[in-house]
């Protein structure tokens, strides 16, 4: 296949596993999407929607999560990687959007990427999740699956991001961000596959042989 084919493929065999994929990170706002993505950098999503059952019962708003303290959002997500940071982090964070953005979470990259513990990744979430702007946020199983896919080089998260852009319509990036996530847990994972196991990998390269060597960032 050429790689236009391996991208229409690629949308055909997704619509069908995953046709309305949920959002994995539970929240109630926009703000507390914000918090869980922040919360769920170095750690799994499940960890994640356990530790803000707690938090996010204390706080759902910018004011309420400044009001409580770093300590406090400390001892709740400690079991989190990175703990203290992301504590510090989300005060701080909180602190901003109430004094500069009036309470409310910004509506675009740089406000976003301007908040402490935000990077691309984050805003693209926040921007594709809350807002419904199309974004293409790259984690390590979209990297690891435009390798095995031969949809990108694998040089960094930019270019895979700037490569998965061009093969596939904007209207689908959002979906499409949320449906490679699910399949690169379930079916298509780190050690699950190495490019010529799972059903997908094997249709798309049906004469591959050797495993894929990936690049990871």
């Amino acid at each position: 296949m050429r790689k236009h084919q391996r991208a229409e493929t690629i949308m055909r065999r997704l619509n069908e596993h995953y046709p309305d994929p949920a959002i994995p990170l539970d929240h109630h706002n926009d703000f507390t999407l914000l918090i869980a993505v922040v919360l769920s950098a170095q750690s799994t999503d499940k960890k994640v929607n356990e530790v803000t059952v707690s938090l996010f019962e204390h706080a759902q708003t910018p004011e309420e999560m400044y009001q409580l303290g770093e300590v406090n959002i400390l001892n709740m997500i400690r079991q989190l990687g990175l703990s203290k940071q992301k504590a510090k982090n989300i005060h701080r964070l909180s602190e901003i959007i109430v004094q500069r953005f009036h309470s409310s979470v910004p509506k675009n990259f740089k406000d976003l990427e301007s908040l402490p513990g935000v990077g691309h990744k984050t805003a693209s979430v926040v921007m594709a999740q809350a807002f419904g702007v199309p974004t293409f946020p790259v984690d390590t199983h979209i990297h690891r699956l435009a390798q095995r896919w031969g949809l990108s080089n694998g040089s960094s998260v930019v270019q895979t991001e700037k490569d998965l852009k061009k093969l596939f319509p904007k209207s689908a990036w959002n979906k499409l961000h949320l449906q490679i996530i699910y399949y690169g847990r379930e079916n298509c994972s780190a050690r699950g596959c190495d490019g010529t196991t799972c059903d997908l990998c094997r249709e798309l390269y049906p004469k591959r042989r050797n495993p894929v060597k990936l690049i990871k960032t």
